[in-house]
């Protein structure tokens, strides 16, 4: 069966995330078909916003299982 998980996190913990993805494609067992991701950046709502402010990162494992 198909299905997808989906992580987010923000830019600036991009070690922590890549760390529980790996943990959790260690521990699931599952055939990974495709992972895809995107960078938002953080909206300001109206101020000026520093170079180093985070963005959400989110990403998305398509993966299959046998059940």
């Amino acid at each position: 069966m198909q299905q997808v998980k989906i992580f987010k996190s923000v830019d600036s913990e991009l070690d922590e995330l890549e760390a529980t993805i790996n943990r959790w494609l260690r521990n699931s067992g599952v055939r990974v078909l495709s992972i895809s991701g995107n960078l938002a950046n953080q909206s300001s709502g109206g101020q000026t916003m520093s170079s180093f402010a985070a963005g959400d990162v989110l990403i998305i494992v398509h993966y299959e299982t046998t059940t």
